[in-house]
């Protein structure tokens, strides 16, 4: 007689069921990720780290620089007399005094001064362009927009460039950091000290006789802009298009993870810290640089953690107020 055995299947089928089926709402854990969503861990790491930036450049003549303010302060102009030549020694053109301590502006050595930026006794932040000068010769010049300028600003002491189809890459030595140079900018022509031999104080005086001086052209804006000299033994071609890298930060040994791991790009930035129950919680950091595959943690991350990637989906933030700039009509 045949015997037919059902415990051990009633037994698997309960297992199975019971494996698959919920266990209700108040035992469901929401931090846990959905069910299909694709997800891999990964752990900080530390390497050295450079981030570099490329600029589109090319050869120019006479290039105009902005000298900049070292520190905050107030500045005071020097009376700077025009050249008969080519400058072979820095010229200092202002002082920004913080603290009654004089910080000299001075334009390097083959420039000559253009103009001044900002009124005489104006108060002047550290990084401001307060006059600009005009290089003797040729140089490299590159166009900077926005998102580069706060990138590059500070970091302009390690500069490489290749010119296309011709020499390179050398290193550039920077004239000035970055600036931009209102249009319109006239030199500031040296204060002419009236004839007063024949002045009487029983008659009225009259104005002086000036001698006429060649009528000076406003410069045109440059908008921002690096600016950098190649060495003596590079051929310069006016006009040849060149490729400018600047490194914009180094790191030793700092801790990184991948991008893809991070909710933002500077300053501060979230991710989510895997536990061992699987359940995500997502924990603010402090970032610095990045090479745009990983990007450092200066801080809220000890390197032992597990990561999930992709980072955390932070909704955009609502609008306050709506657009007030929509008319209300038809």
């Amino acid at each position: 007689m045949r015997k037919i055995v059902l415990a051990p299947l009633c037994a698997l089928v309960t297992v199975t069921v019971a494996a698959c089926s919920p266990s209700g709402p108040d035992q469901t854990n929401p931090e846990l990720a959905p069910r299909g969503t694709p997800m891999t861990k990964v752990k900080p790491t530390r390497q050295d780290l450079t981030t570099k930036i490329s600029i589109a450049g090319k050869v120019d003549l006479n290039p105009t620089f902005g000298l900049v303010a070292p520190v905050d302060g107030e500045v005071r102009y020097f009376d700077v007399p025009t050249p008969n030549g080519t400058p072979t020694k820095p010229i200092r053109v202002a002082t920004v005094w913080k603290n009654q301590t004089p910080n000299y502006v001075e334009a390097p050595a083959g420039s000559t001064f253009s103009g001044r930026l900002v009124d005489d006794k104006a108060t002047v932040k550290a990084g401001m362009p307060i006059a600009s000068a005009k290089h003797a010769g040729y140089a490299i010049v590159g166009d900077i927009d926005g998102q580069q300028a706060y990138k590059i600003s500070g970091a302009l002491t390690d500069v490489v460039v290749q010119i296309k189809n011709g020499p390179g890459p050398f290193p550039c030595a920077v004239l000035g950091t970055i600036a931009a140079l209102p249009q319109g900018t006239v030199p500031e022509k040296p204060p002419v000290t009236p004839d007063t031999k024949d002045d009487k104080k029983d008659q009225p005086q009259q104005q002086p006789q000036q001698p006429q001086q060649p009528q000076q052209q406003p410069s045109a804006s440059t908008g921002l802009r690096i600016v950098c000299t190649a060495p003596a033994d590079v051929q310069m071609i006016n006009g040849a298009t060149a490729s400018i890298e600047v490194t914009t930060g180094k790191s030793t040994q700092a801790l990184v993870v991948p991008v893809e791991a991070v909710a933002g790009q500077q300053g501060k930035g979230k991710v989510d810290v895997i536990s061992p129950d699987g359940s995500r919680r997502t924990t603010d950091v402090v970032l610095g640089l990045t090479d745009g595959k990983v990007i450092e943690v200066k801080s809220g991350l000890t390197g032992d953690e597990e990561l999930a990637v992709p980072g955390p989906n932070l909704p955009e933030g609502q609008q306050q107020g709506g657009d007030q700039s929509k008319p209300t009509g038809p």
